[in-house]
């Protein structure tokens, strides 16, 4: 039986399917990694500090299925599982499209109030986590919550709500998405293509905000750098100095009003 289908949305089912979850958990024992850093697309590489997220932290994130993708395809693209819980919406071809590896890719739709301890077992196999919760945690839930993740070295990406939500306390940076501008529509005809946004981190290590011009998706489904517009050449005016006008010239008149 696999992972995914050990947890189903029916809430009269939801402990007894953690406390399976978690008896498999224990049968897989995963190693902990040894990597510092989880790689990240090569176009957000510039605005983290060291290239990539810390190992064993929270980030937050803006509600962009764009970014979410992003930064779970760079895990999988290590062969690392991935998981994505409380997001029913998020598109699985969409995942795909940026390099997400849905052989190693675990969904958890709805959790329900037990989103936490889904979190928590799911931090003992799984690398990188990228969640949406559903309710407020209380700060000894937090506490724990946190120092299983630094003992397992687990990454937690937090999706806030979309008209946004408090800071996740403990938290060891944010990745935002704003400014989009959408390509490929004309006056009443043509479809959307790709999408030009700014992605903007802060860290704990960085305070100072680091933005980058991406497109999140490009022309191909991925994340692609926009490169910056070049300069353009405005001919500057003639330096030669105008000849004295003659004596004998008629005089010019310029008349305003």
């Amino acid at each position: 039986m696999t992972l995914a289908s050990m947890i189903v949305p029916d809430a009269d089912t939801r402990a007894e399917d953690v406390l399976r979850l978690r008896r498999e958990i224990t049968r897989m024992q995963r190693r902990r990694s040894d990597l510092p850093l989880i790689p990240v697309p090569p176009p957000l590489e510039p605005i983290l500090p060291e290239g990539g997220l810390q190992v064993g932290t929270t980030y937050e994130l803006s509600p962009s299925p764009g970014l979410i993708g992003a930064l779970l395809a760079g895990a999988s693209r290590t062969g690392a599982w991935c998981a994505a819980v409380g997001m029913p919406t998020l598109g699985v071809e969409a995942l795909a499209g940026h390099g997400v590896d849905l052989d190693r890719l675990l969904l958890v739709p709805a959790p329900g109030p037990r989103w936490l301890s889904v979190v928590s077992a799911l931090s003992e196999v799984i690398p990188l986590i990228a969640i949406r919760p559903s309710s407020s945690v209380r700060d000894a839930e937090l506490s724990r919550l946190s120092a299983r993740l630094r003992d397992r070295g687990c990454t937690l990406l937090v999706v806030s709500g979309a008209s946004g939500a408090a800071a996740w306390p403990q938290s060891e940076g944010s990745l935002q998405v704003h400014d989009p501008h959408w390509r490929g529509l004309g006056s009443g005809w043509g479809a959307l293509e790709e999408c030009e946004v700014t992605v903007t981190a802060r860290t704990r290590r960085s305070p100072a905000p680091q933005s980058v011009r991406v497109r999140l998706p490009g022309a191909h489904g991925m994340i692609e750098a926009v490169a910056p517009a070049a300069p353009r050449l405005v001919p500057l005016p003639s330096m030669h100095a105008s000849p004295r006008p003659r004596a004998d010239a008629p005089a010019l008149l310029a008349v305003a009003g």
